[in-house]
């Protein structure tokens, strides 16, 4: 992402009236336990106020919201011998995308991490289940009625109306999503202005729109529609997997490969990718008087 996209970030946070459950400000806080229990209750936070993400976000006073940078260094602090990142990974379950951000903002070091809301159960770290009550950090056990709520918001979520990417201006917007495949697969005459382009793609819930220049990207969206899924930190594993096995058994891979795009757009290069690997295995295994299946397997949207 540009530096422009976490400057519009921070600005859309610090425009927040106080601190909310959603969103925690620190200026040099570092201990990884802290670290870890935060990312616990701010995602679990963010499901219950209905956000795609939470917010940790070093450099900033938690009192006044004043810009003072920070010295903390995600990608050089370590617990014991192990660094930050895939100590705090091992340790919450289930596992999250998080994404540590490091910028210059009003020429101060700024960090912010993100944090996808909890999806179909409460993030835990090292065993325990944490919330925000107000702005105050908490276990989550110590608190039954908002357990019973956040155990309401699972049952109302759905994967395809889920948030793949928050926050996105309209220019990121029609760089990650294929819109002129979109339009044509979907059999609607492509708009004539970026207006008319991201009404039509709300319309069709492939995006939320946020405020007048800033949206939402749906999982329903980026699975089908994304120029790229690795730009989606929650669906880069999701991509389309074509793998050809030797045999029915699937224990022999002869050739496998992996896309990159959406699977509506994906779709049709892909099977005309199958269709001539087939058509080209079948003309040697003639040639060398053997017979071989090979079997198609494709992902799907779980």
């Amino acid at each position: 992402m540009a530096a422009s996209h976490f400057d519009a970030m921070l600005q859309q946070l610090l425009a927040l009236p106080q601190e909310s459950e959603w969103v925690e400000f620190k200026e040099n806080m570092a201990a990884p336990q802290e670290i870890g229990e935060y990312i616990s209750a701010l995602a679990n936070a963010a499901t219950l106020q209905g956000k795609p993400y939470g917010y940790l976000v070093w450099g900033i006073t938690n009192t006044d919201y004043r810009v003072v940078g920070t010295g903390f260094k995600p990608r050089r602090a370590k617990k014991g011998n192990e660094e930050l990142e895939p100590w705090l990974r091992r340790l919450l379950s289930p596992s999250i995308s998080f994404t540590f951000h490091e910028f210059i903002y009003q020429e101060k070091p700024i960090v912010l991490l993100e944090i996808p809301a909890s999806t179909y159960q409460p993030v835990r770290f090292s065993g325990e289940e944490y919330c925000r009550i107000g702005s105050a950090k908490k276990k989550l056990r110590d608190y039954p009625e908002t357990e019973r709520q956040l155990w309401a918001a699972f049952r109302h979520q759905s994967f395809e109306e889920g948030v793949a990417l928050a926050q996105l201006a309209s220019d990121e917007i029609l760089d990650l999503i294929d819109y002129p495949s979109t339009f044509k697969l979907l059999g609607h005459r492509l708009p004539d202005n970026r207006k008319d382009i991201l009404t039509r793609l709300a319309q069709e819930h492939i995006i939320i729109a946020r405020d007048s220049d800033h949206f939402d990207i749906t999982n329903l969206g980026a699975i089908l529609f994304s120029q790229n899924l690795t730009q989606f930190p929650t669906l880069g594993r999701k991509a389309i997997r074509t793998i050809f096995y030797a045999g029915t058994n699937r224990t022999q891979t002869i050739r496998e490969q992996l896309g990159v795009r959406g699977y509506a757009v994906e779709f049709a290069g892909r099977m005309s990718y199958i269709m001539t690997k087939c058509h080209e295995m079948n003309i040697l295994a003639r040639h060398y008087g053997r017979k071989h299946r090979f079997i198609r397997h494709l992902p799907f949207v779980s």
